[in-house]
C-alpha cells in the first residue's frame, strides 16, 4: 500500500526525518511508534501532502504520491479539526462532501454511522456542546466516511474512556477486515500490541526499529525461562536461587548456550516440570529501552 524511500526533512538545522524507509503491506494495521519529537508528526504530514519532503519518495500502490491519493487517505489528527459551531450532522455532511462523496450518498453514510456508533440523537448538537469524547467520535466517523484505502490514524484513543476506547478498537479491526490499510500512530502499547501486525518506531529522526510484532519480540527476548518444579528426586543447584512455597520451587534461568529442549531435559533430571515458560519482552518494555538506548547515542 505504502512504500517510503530516504525520506529527508529538515527544519532549518534541526532535523526531523532522516533517510526513512517503510514498506506498509494492504490490509495491516501498521504501528507507528516513537516517543514526541521525533519525527512521527512529520512524516504523517508529508504522507498527507500537508508538507513537502526535502526529499526522498513516497509511492501508493506504486504510485509515486501526488494531489490525486488525497481522496483515498483519511487521517485523524492528534490536533482535532471540528467546527465548534456547526451541528454534528452538518460537520460530517461537510468533510464527506469534501471528499468527493455525493449529499445522497454521504447522507447514507452518516446515517449508517450514526445508528452504529449510538448517536442519532445527537445529529442537532453543536459540536461545542459535545463531550470531549462524544467529539472524537465525530471526528473519527468524519475521517473514514469516504472509505479510505489508507487510513492515518493519530492517538486514535486519546480522550476515550475505556468503554468507548474498546468501541473504537473494534471499528479499527472492522475496517481492516473491509481491507482498509491503517497507520496507528499511538503512545498507548497495549493498543499496539492488540491491534497492529507490523510496527516501525522513529527516533531522533531515524527509523530504529521495524517488523512484525512477532519478530520484533523475538529479537529482544532475553532467553530467559521461569520454572516451576515440584517432586523433586535430587536438590536444585544452590546457585539457581528456587524459591519454594506448598511443594513448589519456583526459579528462572537463562538459556546460556543450550536449547529450550536441553534445557528442559535437564530439568527433568531434577523433578516434575510443572512450568517452562519464556520471558517475552512487551512492546512497552521494547519501546522504553529503545528509546533510553537511543539517549546514549
Amino acid at each position: 500500500m505504502l512504500e517510503i524511500e530516504k525520506l529527508n526533512k529538515s527544519y532549518g538545522p534541526n532535523r526531523a526525518l532522516t533517510d526513512v524507509d517503510l514498506f506498509v503491506p494492504k490490509g495491516v494495521i501498521f504501528g507507528l511508534l516513537g516517543p514526541n519529537g521525533a519525527g512521527k508528526s512529520t512524516l504523517i504530514r508529508i504522507i498527507n501532502q500537508i508538507i513537502d519532503a526535502d526529499s526522498g519518495l513516497i509511492r501508493i500502490e506504486g504510485k509515486n504520491l501526488s494531489p490525486s491519493h488525497i481522496s483515498q487517505i483519511g487521517y485523524l489528527p492528534e490536533e482535532r479539526g471540528l467546527y465548534k459551531k456547526m451541528k454534528v450532522w452538518d460537520q460530517m455532511l461537510y468533510f464527506a462532501r469534501l471528499k468527493g462523496l455525493s449529499q445522497s450518498e454521504a447522507k447514507k453514510r452518516i446515517s449508517y454511522w450514526l445508528e452504529k456508533m449510538d448517536m442519532i440523537s445527537w445529529r442537532e448538537k453543536k459540536v461545542e456542546d459535545l463531550s470531549k469524547g462524544m467529539a472524537q467520535k465525530v471526528q473519527f466517523i468524519s475521517t473514514i466516511l469516504h472509505e479510505p484505502a489508507l487510513l492515518i490514524l493519530d492517538e486514535p484513543f486519546s480522550g476515550f474512556d475505556p468503554v468507548n476506547a474498546e468501541i473504537i478498537k473494534d471499528q479499527i479491526i472492522e475496517l481492516k477486515k473491509k481491507g482498509i490499510t491503517v497507520i496507528l500512530s499511538t503512545h498507548r502499547m497495549e493498543s499496539v500490541e492488540l491491534l497492529c501486525d507490523q510496527v516501525a518506531m522513529i527516533n531522533k529522526s531515524r527509523k530504529i526499529l521495524d517488523g512484525t510484532i512477532k519478530e520484533v519480540k523475538k529479537s529482544y527476548r532475553p532467553d530467559i525461562f521461569h520454572i516451576t518444579m515440584e517432586q523433586l528426586q535430587v536438590p536444585l543447584p544452590a546457585n539457581w536461587n528456587a524459591s519454594e512455597e506448598d511443594g513448589q520451587w519456583h526459579f528462572s534461568l537463562s538459556l546460556a548456550a543450550k536449547t529450550p529442549n536441553e534445557l528442559l531435559t535437564e530439568l527433568m533430571t531434577y523433578g516434575q516440570v510443572s512450568r517452562f515458560q519464556e520471558q517475552v519482552p512487551s512492546m512497552e518494555e521494547i519501546f522504553i529501552h529503545q528509546v533510553k538506548s537511543s539517549a546514549h547515542e
